[in-house]
This record gives C-alpha cells, structure tokens and sequence, in this order.
C-alpha cells in the first residue's frame, strides 16, 4: 500500500518540529542539491548508477570545489559492501593515475568502513540492527567480503600508523568517526594527512552521526524519504560565515525522490515553499545578490568620496566609516563563499563572477578588511574607550568573523616557509615576485 503520512510510516507525528522548522530558526543549514547528469547518450535513467569510474572521476574534479579546499570531509555513500569494496579500490589506481601524471596532484585520503560479517560477535549483530544491507550483504560470501573489509583495514593503518583489527571492529569504526570531527583542527595542528577526506559507506554514518566539519555527501544509492532526509542531514550541521549549507552531490538523478521527501517532512508548507526553505538558491540567483552587494559596496566608497578599490579603504574617515566598510564587505565575502562551494557552476557562470568581482580585488579587499577589522578590535578590547567616535556599542555589534578566510592571520614564519619550499626547487638564488606569492598563498589549502 502507499504510505502517505509521516505518521503511517513512524506510527506518531513528527511534524511537530520539522526540519522546515529547524532550517527556517537556522538551527540547521539548507541544502545545495547537484544532481550529476552524465556526457553523451547512455545517460542512466533516474535511479539508475553511473559507470563507477565516471563517478570518481567527478568526485575527484569537485572535491576541492565542494569542501571548501578540503575545509570540509564527505561521505559517499554506496548501494552495497561490494560497491564500497569497488570504489575503495577505483580511488586508490584512479588517484594513483593522477599522480603519475602529475607531480603536484595531492591525493585524497578515502577511509572505508562496513560491519564485518557477525560470526556470533554480539557487537557486531547490535550494530547490524540498524543496518538492513550491510546484514542482507554479509550473509552473502561472508568470507570474501571479510578479506576485503581485511585489505582495508590494512591500507588505513598503513594511512594512519594505527594497528586496526576486524575482530575489535568497534575501535576501527570509532577511530574512522573521530578523524573525521578531526577535521575541524588546523592543519598547522593536526596535519591533514592524519585527517580522512572522504568515508566510503553503505548504511553506517548516515544516521545519528554529526560533525560540523562534514559539510559533504556523493550520493551512489537509492534513497527515499526518511533515510533520504537522515543521510542529507549529515552535512547540514551549522558552523560558521565559512559552511554556508550542506553539499549533496547525487549521481542518481533523484530529483523526483528530493521533492518527495521535501514534501513529505514539511509539515503545513507547501512544495514551493518547502523547496525555498530546504534548497538554497540556483548559483545565477546567487551571482545577481553578489552583483548588488558589490554595487552597495561600491555606492558606500563612492559616498566616502573614494574608489571602490582596496588601496582606497586605508583613506576611510572615522570608525563609523571603517565599521560601514566591514559590514558591506562581509556580505560581498559571505555570497563569494557561497558560490566557491557550488559544484555546478558553469563556465559562464565563472567567467560572470570574476567579471563582477575580479579575483585580485576581492584578495585586496579581504586584506584590508582583515587589517580593518583588527585595529577596531582591538580598539573595541580597550575599555572605556572614550575617544572613539563609535558607541562602543556600535563596534561591539560587528560581528567579526574572521573566520571566514579560513586561517585569517597568515604569520610571517609561514610565509616565510613557504617562500623557502618555494626557492628550493630552483637552483641558485631564486627572486619571487608579488604574483608568484599571491599564487602561491592563494594555492595553499588554508587561505
């Protein structure tokens, strides 16, 4: 029969609070949906997989586009065990490939985590409970996907110098879950070849399981309702100005099952307005609201008597001013950030950004919105800080997300380190100008 309700399938209402609720109070974070549509005739039909290899491939393109320049982890998930056993294999000869061809390709680090076949082991069949395929899948040819699940294990503690066992398969599976909330440690800290990219899985982790670090998820399985709204949900945790929604990349063409789901856990809304709450905006919508933020900035430097470029920012008149500066700036940073993160932007679409706002002034401006930002900080730090034209009140109100450049403060021993890598490849002494720098700066994962 079809089930039509929320309380058919649960048996009690869980509309009392619905996510429609929880995203409109901004407890959590709407959604961007790229559904991956492939080149040429033998598109799949919805619900339907593409060739694996296609799908690493894409992955592999838009990883650093989706996650923030590896800010962020995903998940994908898998149809099956054999399917996750598949593509833990295709990542490793695809990324191998990569590097071969090119030398400064940073491999992804990909952790894989299934339950084993239960044998009897009560921990496992309790943690089988809430896994119906990987049970289903492990009562097919136990031993093969034991070996299999064996062969990963060995190649994540060769990743990670741990000495994991499938006989204590909890302590494996915790220490995948915590390398992934690692994430959210600085490099600088915690070095990004201990942290975990991407978890390939099946049914694990797709509820119940949160970090605000995990902002992505490639879609590789059916999913419809509930489970579609539980799996999505794993990226939707709030952070900060730098997570502006939760990245799903479906490789299935369930656009059909989206709205389905949207509809179904939406309480009183209807559709259209359930999708303006769930989905955030198409990247044109967004490109036209960073063409009015750039005007506003530009009309706000314009009344100052001043050009709108970065050089101009140092001649702003009194605090009011350079706190007007800020709060322009950031929203122009806040759709920037928005639009890096989109996975479907098309060449056109790229071209009409850097038209509005030119990659060299955006980095000007952030500088000198970093450099702003920090005296009035610091000015707002002193107290009874008569002299200012501002109420305090008026800088206490800025909200300084600083935040939202990853590592906002680049220390001089970094860059100096960098520049020493730099001149290291070269023989002799190797000079550097501005635009090597910028390049390099701008290369680096963290900025």
């Amino acid at each position: 029969g079809q089930l039509k309700t929320t309380v058919d399938l649960f048996q009690k209402q869980l509309h009392a609070y619905t996510i429609t609720h929880a995203i409109e109070d901004a407890n959590v974070l709407r959604f961007h949906v790229d559904y991956f549509k492939a080149e040429g005739k033998s598109a799949p039909k919805p619900s339907e997989s593409l060739a694996k290899r296609a799908i690493v491939d894409a992955i592999l393109t838009k990883h650093d586009a989706a996650t923030g320049g590896r800010r962020f982890n995903a998940l994908l998930a898998t149809a099956s065990i054999n399917d996750a056993i598949e593509y833990h294999a295709l990542f490793k000869t695809l990324q191998a490939e990569k590097q071969a061809a090119d030398a400064d390709f940073q491999p992804l680090n990909i952790a894989c985590v299934f339950s084993p076949p239960a044998e009897g082991d009560k921990d496992v069949q309790q943690i089988q409970e809430d896994l119906p395929q990987e049970k289903e899948d492990n009562a097919v040819e136990p031993e093969k996907k034991k070996a299999a699940l064996k062969a990963i294990l060995a190649d994540y503690n060769a990743r990670f110098g741990s000495n994991h066992t499938v006989s204590e398969f909890d302590l494996y599976y915790q220490d995948v879950q915590k390398r992934i909330k690692d994430q959210q440690w600085p490099n600088s800290d915690h070095p990004a070849a201990q942290k975990i990219d991407i978890t390939i899985v099946v049914d694990m982790l797709l509820t119940g399981f949160d970090s605000k670090y995990l902002n992505t998820l490639y879609v590789d399985k059916n999913l419809k309702h509930h489970g579609l709204i539980q799996a999505f949900s794993r990226t939707n945790r709030v952070l900060n100005g730098t997570k502006p929604y939760g990245n799903i990349l479906d490789f299935r063409q369930q656009q059909d099952a989206v709205d389905a789901a949207i509809a179904l856990f939406s309480g009183e809304k209807s559709k259209d307005q359930a999708r303006e709450i769930w989905l955030v905006d198409k990247a044109p919508v967004v490109i036209q609201k960073l063409e009015a933020a750039v005007q506003q900035l530009d009309s706000f430097m314009k009344s100052q008597g001043l050009d709108c470029a970065p050089e101009a920012v140092a001649n702003l008149k009194g605090d009011a001013a350079k706190a007007a500066f800020i709060t322009h700036f950031k929203e122009v940073q806040r759709l920037k950030t928005q639009l890096d993160q989109y996975t479907d932007l098309t060449e056109e679409n790229k071209q009409t950004i850097e038209k509005v706002l030119p990659d060299e002034n955006l980095r000007g401006f952030r500088g000198e919105y970093l450099e702003t930002a920090k005296k009035l900080k610091e000015q707002q730090a002193k107290p009874g800080n008569a002299e200012s034209q501002l109420g305090n009140s008026e800088i206490d109100q800025i909200d300084f997300e600083f935040v939202l450049f990853a590592s906002a403060v680049i220390d001089y021993d970094y860059i100096m380190g960098l520049i020493a890598k730099f001149s290291a490849k070269g023989p002799g002494k190797s000079k550097m100008t501005r635009e090597q720098l910028i390049g390099l700066i701008s290369a680096d994962a963290k900025f």
